[in-house]
């Protein structure tokens, strides 16, 4: 049991609607939290990452993702190293000591729709399905007929640019992207 500091009154609350899954495709996102958490076994490290979806009909849903670091398996280490390493170049940072130098940043994320891993022990015809992330590239990259880019058109210009930008700022409301150029 469990008090709730009061009586919560549920007719003044929008209730939640059950979030679905992302549609397989690509992204333009940007990682706004990370942290090192241990792996379950408690024998190794993995980068936890949460990525908002920046445009499109999906914008501010989440991502996320997690890279094994440190694992005792050197092939899942070889994978989340590439992995990192796509995401330092996509941003532009190829140096990195703390995972924030990442934050904020628009990214390119390639994401499908596989069977859960939790429900290993379950036919895969019975297993829920949830996203994963299959790659991170720059928002420059070609979009593959496959695979469209989730993108929306940018908000028309209604001031010039000022010669010399300020450092930009992430969007409050509905201001256009940070990382658009408006000159």
């Amino acid at each position: 049991m469990a008090l709730l500091n009061g009586t919560f009154d549920a007719s003044g609350v929008e209730p939640a609607a059950p979030m679905e899954l992302l549609p397989p495709g690509r992204y333009v996102a940007q990682i706004v939290q990370s942290e090192m958490q241990p792996t379950k076994a408690g024998d190794g490290q993995m980068l936890w990452l949460e990525l908002e979806v920046l445009e499109g009909a999906q914008r501010g849903r989440k991502i996320w993702d997690r890279l094994n670091l440190a694992n005792r398996n050197q092939q899942a280490v070889e994978i989340a190293q590439r992995q990192l390493s796509a995401i330092c170049h996509a941003v532009g940072q190829i140096q990195v000591s703390d995972s924030e130098q990442l934050h904020l940043r628009p990214v390119l994320v390639t994401l499908a729709v596989e069977p859960d891993s939790r429900d290993a022990h379950l036919p895969v015809e019975e297993r829920r399905k949830q996203n994963k992330v299959k790659g991170y590239s720059a928002t420059g990259s070609v979009a593959t007929p496959a695979a469209p880019v989730q993108r929306v058109a940018p908000p028309p210009q209604q001031h010039p640019a000022a010669p010399s930008p300020a450092p930009r700022q992430p969007a409050p409301g509905n201001a256009p992207p940070p990382w658009r150029r408006t000159g």
